[in-house]
């Protein structure tokens, strides 16, 4: 990491110096009348969000919740590659890395063929397709990556603490809200203090923006009329997380385990080494009745699950937690609070995100990290028309590629639900499922289920891909996959991935022809003067006139040569860059193809080693053009699209 870039600073220095609205809030026990953003509720989505937009000091965020205090044992535990990626860039992978299960690989059990009461190992996958991710999926208690968002937020500019015992009692936009001279803040929440210091006692906040981040029952969401529709798979399932002496051989694997006439489970093995989450089929519902009707204990998922794994012995020792649960799929039409026909009047003034919008069951693993990129889409366009970077339109983007993702998740979630509960195939039921074809839905959806199979559609922000072949592996719309590279001034052996950091930057990979670089007609120093002299320049347009010269669009240089070969000082200078208040020099943003180990980043993404590429890449990590390097005239129609110029 980087730091000293304004002077010389001892500490921690993952925390920053506190802004003025950071000094403000650490003395305020009220919530301020007027705020940029409120976001309501500190589930995954709302810290998400929260710990994205306290990176930016001059952004007035609050977050509340109806909760006394942060979560302390949480629900969501399964943690995508695709979030991962996400946890780097918000600096707390490695905690999670040390301190979560890895999921190595799954097995399948099925009945034994010669005594229908038994089950027997079917077979085994890797849970991972090597090279999908440089992270592991992971298995961590919810609660902690939430103390992990919180610590970030607290350490920000702005040092950002939720506001707890605190719910939503009215929401109100006002109807001149797009009308030009119309109020500053045209959302108005009503909030009621919950804690017995306060109790009845109401605050109104006023609010450029307003996200509902506040699960499947939101206030938000019904405030601006908007509901869930779907229905119930009425299937009821248990869950728990148990200590348990077993002889159970694969208690320490993901599982998937289907019995001949007791139901399935799904077993996960949890953080510690020693705890274990089961998720055990219940019975079939009737029409329209509720799971709590039935008066389901912990005592009826002990014995279930006893059933299902004979004749392996299952001796509960502990419950930490247990729930029953409904299986549904349920989904919002848009996710924010404009009509469809609206779109070309209005701008969202309110948003909805992760279970207020999408709900499913908890099997597939998807709820939290689907959340969590909900928020990750929606943090950088709020700061970027707050900062009066992007006009207000760019909001509609968010409602038009998270509900594409979330229709997408419903439908894996349904099929994935209904597989595991249906009949298994037998003598008496030949139209059952064959347990070998759960295992074969699992391998073929091993991508979807990691959170890389993601693909915004071309719009503003994803061109169309006209030059894909320049870049096979850098596809536009998915995820920046990353790939190791050797750092030029330090060889250090890096991911060129994890320099996309959580801080609402635009990232320009100039991947080099076969060239010397830094000769005087290479055409990477050309694409720099470009990017240095050129009034059509993005960097020049959208960049303020005294701010560094990466505020807002990053270039980094990937060079195809071995770091030895390479001078750093002969290299363009927009790749050497001053910086901060001391113009120092920034000698992080060139690399090198690691050839040593044979990881060669232009091999493994498929980049034109001829021609070299520009790969232009989201805040939020998402690939979004890819353009010759001599492509200057459409690299600067692209964010002429979408931004507003400073200077």
């Amino acid at each position: 990491m980087q730091f000293h870039l304004n002077g010389f600073k001892t500490g921690n220095p993952d925390i920053a110096e506190p802004s003025e609205i950071g000094k403000a809030a650490a003395h305020a026990d009220t919530l301020p009348g007027e705020v940029d953003v409120l976001i309501v509720g500190c589930g995954p989505a709302g810290l998400t969000l929260a710990a994205q937009l306290a990176a930016f000091p001059d952004i007035k965020t609050r977050i509340v919740d109806q909760k006394p205090g942060p979560l302390q044992l949480g629900q969501a535990d399964g943690i995508a590659c695709r979030t991962m990626e996400m946890f780097q860039a918000f600096g707390f992978s490695e905690r999670v890395t040390r301190e979560g299960y890895w999921v190595n690989e799954t097995t399948f059990w099925k009945p034994d063929d010669s005594h229908r009461d038994r089950i027997v190992r079917q077979g085994r996958v890797q849970d991972v397709e090597d090279g999908l991710s440089e992270f592991p999926h992971v298995i961590l208690n919810q609660a902690r990556v939430h103390e992990f968002y919180l610590n970030v937020m607290r350490n920000a500019p702005n040092r950002l603490v939720p506001d707890y015992s605190r719910r939503v009692a009215a929401l109100a936009i006002d109807p001149a809200a797009d009308v030009p001279g119309g109020p500053s803040h045209p959302v108005t929440v009503t909030l009621e203090r919950i804690d017995p210091e306060h109790e009845g006692q109401t605050e109104t906040v006023r609010a450029r923006y307003v996200v509902g981040c506040d699960g499947a029952r939101s206030v938000v969401r019904q405030s601006l009329g908007r509901a869930l529709h779907g229905d119930s798979a009425n299937q009821a399932w248990g869950v728990m997380d148990v200590l348990a002496v077993t002889e159970f051989p694969d208690i320490r694997f993901k599982s998937l385990i289907q019995s001949a006439d007791e139901g399935s489970i799904v077993l996960i093995p949890r953080e510690g080494g020693y705890l274990a989450r089961i998720y055990v089929e219940m019975d079939k519902l009737s029409e329209n009745e509720r799971v709590a009707g039935r008066n389901i204990t912990v005592d009826h998922l002990i014995a279930a699950t006893q059933r299902i794994l004979r004749p392996h012995r299952f001796d509960v020792k502990e419950v930490a937690w247990w729930s029953v649960y409904e299986i549904g799929q349920r989904l919002c039409d848009k996710f924010d609070d404009v009509p469809e026909a609206d779109v070309a009047t209005r701008t969202p003034r309110v948003f909805i995100a992760g279970d207020a919008c999408h709900t499913h069951s908890p099997k597939a693993g998807q709820g939290m990290n689907v959340s969590m990129q909900d928020a990750f889409n929606l943090g950088w366009k709020l700061a970027y028309v707050l900062r009066g970077q992007c006009a207000p339109e760019l909001l509609h983007s968010y409602s038009a590629e998270r509900q594409t993702v979330a229709k997408e998740l419903i439908d894996f979630d349904r099929e994935w639900a209904a597989l595991l509960s249906a009949p298994l195939k037998s003598a008496a039921d030949p139209d059952g499922v064959d347990p070998a074809e759960v295992q074969k839905y699992f391998v073929q959806h091993g991508r979807y289920t990691a959170g890389t199979v993601t693909k915004y559609k071309p719009s503003k922000l994803c061109a169309e891909p006209l030059h894909q072949r320049l870049a096979e592996g850098f596809v536009v719309g998915t995820r920046f996959h990353s790939a190791p590279v050797i750092r030029l001034a330090d060889a250090k052996a890096v991911q060129l991935g994890h320099t996309v950091e959580a801080d609402g930057r635009w990232r320009l990979f100039a991947f080099a022809d076969r060239g010397d670089p830094s000769a005087p007609a290479s055409r990477i120093r050309a694409l720099c003067d470009f990017l240095t002299g050129s009034p059509q320049s993005p960097l020049r347009k959208y960049t303020a006139s005294r701010a560094d010269i990466d505020s807002v669009l990053d270039v980094r240089g990937v060079f195809q040569q071995e770091h030895h070969s390479l001078s750093i000082e002969a290299m363009p200078a927009l790749l050497l860059p001053p910086k901060g208040r001391l113009g120092l020099r920034d000698y992080e943003k060139m690399f090198c193809a690691d050839r040593k180990s044979g990881n060669d980043i232009f091999d493994m993404r498929g980049i034109d080693r001829k021609a070299g590429c520009i790969v232009v890449v989201r805040p939020d990590q998402y690939v979004a053009n890819i353009l010759p390097l001599d492509g200057y005239e459409p690299l600067a129609a692209f964010f002429d699209g979408f931004m507003v110029p400073k200077n």
